[in-house]
């Protein structure tokens, strides 16, 4: 792109903002710290912000890390590309915080009481096996790094559409990131969720006021909207379709089921204060829901204004470029461009907290102290940062988009070892570990078999039903643990007590 092609003003605008929550996230390493020095160096202080924080923190920190950048460049540009069927994501994220309320605070309590930072931790806590351990603790770092490299996609259309190409400035931001988050660890990407959340509330509220008014109200948009999709055919449209139904609901309750496994939500929540601080967070956490309505009604205004896109992706600034002044453009963006620090801030944390728990320390070194695991885990959160850079620099961003897919249906494999404990006192690990193995492997061939999509056609007798691929590999998952169990008999009944029940 030319110079002269360069947004002048909204990029100034966008630099300003970086800039403030880079000297946030330096700050961040002193914030809310106590007063024991030798406390500091445990890993909890640095992966987990010293398990202290409140119903706000949390809010903000779980918010801007599960509604991130390419969650407002990717639900706009699929309600852009199939119409209604892109609101899947509204009913997923409504399903989740009742699984919240009653798993999570369980959850956080063993954490609490054990000093566990990660779900693989809680895992080998409960069955006392290095085996079904690696295996959860595996698939969460596997599952995230595509996760991470899509938060640079997010950043990297808005950059792209203030008209810097070439590497440099997203490589030049994830360093400034990687330099706070090992100085601040999670404390930085909880400061500066605050910042971030405030300006996409700001950026999504004045967009869908705004943008209908000079578009000519949203008559208009669904108007223009629907002969968009009339003209393009296929499975599109303002309404769902029949066939569409079953898909719909089973990737929302499947991605409502995986979304608190990934390493980083699970984060947020061993980084809370109390049982009642995550309690209150699965109520308050809705709103979010309302904002990512507000969020997929943007594809709908990307064909009312017209715009013309080579990528689905770029429609949400494209539609900014279009309606709305520079400096307006230039905070949007770098909303959306904050949005991507947070959760990548803290995926990398949560990824380095589970090499560091539950591979340095059992095979490499178990005899390491507090302050070497902390080491550790910087220098992992260095690593994984530019493993992510390179993936999505050296490597399509289809391929980034198709393992995050891929990532979905395995993470959603590690339920039934996370959580089953919690309630339950009658699977053993090695059936654990043998519905882990199938549903891993079943799932992988089908989403592979169906050319990398995350929906799979069942065929029974005449009928087809096409069902959301991780939770079919969940029922193979659990099926499978299941069935050995049975065989294992009382044989493989618990020594240890059940999670339930136990104090904080």
């Amino acid at each position: 792109m030319m110079e002269n092609q360069i947004n002048w003003t909204a990029l100034g605008i966008f630099i300003f903002f970086f800039a403030l929550v880079t000297v946030l996230g330096f700050i961040a390493s002193r914030w809310q710290r106590g007063g024991d020095a030798h406390k500091g160096e445990h890993l909890d202080e640095w992966g987990l912000g010293g398990r202290n924080f409140g119903t706000w923190i949390t809010w903000f920190l779980v918010g801007g890390d599960f509604y991130t950048a390419y969650t407002v460049i990717a639900v706009p540009a699929l309600v852009y590309a199939v119409g209604a069927y892109g609101f899947f994501a509204l009913p997923y994220t409504i399903i989740v915080y009742p699984i919240v309320f009653a798993i999570m605070p369980k959850l956080w309590k063993v954490a609490h009481r054990d000093g566990h930072v990660t779900a693989a931790d809680v895992v080998y806590g409960r069955y006392s096996s290095r085996a079904l351990e690696f295996a959860i603790a595996l698939t969460g770092v596997v599952a995230t790094m595509p996760y991470i490299a899509l938060q640079l996609v997010g950043m990297e259309v808005v950059i792209k559409a203030l008209g810097l190409t070439g590497e440099l400035p997203i490589a030049a931001a994830f360093a400034i990131l990687a330099l706070y988050t090992y100085s601040a660890g999670l404390r930085a990407p909880a400061l500066i969720a605050f910042v971030k959340d405030l300006m996409i509330y700001i950026v999504v509220l004045v967009a869908v006021v705004l943008v209908p008014m000079k578009l000519g109200g949203y008559g208009v948009v669904f108007r223009s909207a629907s002969e968009a999709f009339t003209a393009k055919g296929g499975a599109t449209g303002l309404y769902l379709q029949p066939q569409q139904m079953l898909p719909f609901a089973t990737l929302a309750l499947g991605s409502a089921l995986a979304a608190f496994m990934y390493p980083h939500t699970l984060t947020g929540i061993f980084a809370a204060k109390s049982a009642d601080t995550i309690r209150k967070n699965a109520i308050f956490l809705p709103a979010y829901t309302i904002l990512l309505g507000l969020i997929a009604l943007l594809g709908f205004m990307g064909h009312a204004a017209g715009i013309g896109i080579k990528n689905n992706n770029d429609v949400v600034p494209a539609l900014f470029n279009a309606l709305f002044p520079s400096w307006f453009t230039g905070f949007a963006f770098a909303a959306i461009a904050i949005g991507a620090l947070v959760p990548a801030a803290v995926m990398s944390i949560g990824a380095s907290n589970l090499f560091t728990r539950n591979f340095w320390k059992p095979y490499i070194n178990p005899a390491i102290d507090d302050a070497g695991e902390q080491k550790v885990a910087k220098i992992v959160s260095l690593v994984v940062k530019v493993g992510a850079l390179v993936f999505i620099l050296f490597l399509p961003t289809k391929f980034a988009l198709d393992l995050q897919l891929l990532g979905g249906a395995w993470i959603l494999q590690t339920f039934p070892a996370v959580v089953f404990g919690l309630f339950l006192n009658w699977f053993r690990a090695p059936a654990l570990l043998a519905g882990w193995a199938v549903g891993l492997t079943a799932g992988t061939w089908m989403v592979f078999s169906d050319g990398i999509k995350p929906v799979h056609t069942l065929m029974i007798g005449d009928a087809s039903y096409t069902v959301y691929t991780g939770l079919l590999a969940l029922a193979l998952n659990i099926a499978v643990a299941v069935v050995v169990q049975l065989i294992m008999g009382t044989r493989g009944a618990q020594s240890a007590p059940a999670m339930t029940g136990q104090k904080q």
